[in-house]
């Protein structure tokens, strides 16, 4: 057998062993969204005026003993870092040689706070953590640089009002 005939009997048979695995229909994976009512739980959004906020509540208190045992392995015991960006600290350090942009000294909306920690923490398990958990934590992160006094109880109301230190840093895309 020539070089040619084996190279093209070669492909042919490659060919056919593609062909016969390439089906028309698709290759399912996951599973059906047959239940919208789980997606309507994933789909929260959040403002900065607090539209979408869940009922709830927490305090610092409550948020510390969940921070030790969520957080810290990764922000570190204190919030200001460890394998994950600190979160805490230096505020007002965003006009010095070494700006920080921690949640308290850069993020314009305390309602950023809430949003994120419901959705994307503990980064091992994104929403598992409840309203009221979520609130504590904020309010525990909050308080650590004297944003919000210790004994608030953080809520739907009162978290769209907390005045974040660079909330006038940000320039609005669509102004009013």
């Amino acid at each position: 057998m020539s070089m040619v005939s084996k190279f093209i009997s070669s492909t042919a048979i490659i060919l056919i062993s593609i062909n016969s695995f390439a089906d028309t229909d698709y290759q399912p994976l996951g599973k059906a969204a047959d239940d919208l009512s789980k997606q309507a739980q994933w789909n929260l959004s959040i403002s900065p005026t607090g539209e979408g906020l869940p009922a709830g509540k927490g305090t610092a208190a409550q948020g510390s003993k969940i921070f030790a045992l969520q957080c810290a392995g990764c922000h570190g015991p204190e919030g200001i870092g460890a394998s994950a960006d600190p979160l805490m600290g230096e505020v007002g350090s965003l006009a010095s040689e070494y700006p920080e942009k921690t949640v308290n000294s850069y993020w314009p909306y305390a309602t950023t706070l809430f949003d994120y920690i419901r959705r994307a923490m503990p980064i091992n398990a994104p929403f598992s953590l409840t309203a009221d958990e979520v609130y504590a934590l904020s309010a525990y992160i909050l308080s650590q640089d004297g944003i919000i006094a210790a004994d608030v109880e953080l809520n739907q109301e009162n978290l769209p009002q907390v005045a974040m230190p660079n909330r006038d840093g940000f320039i609005a895309i669509y102004p009013e």
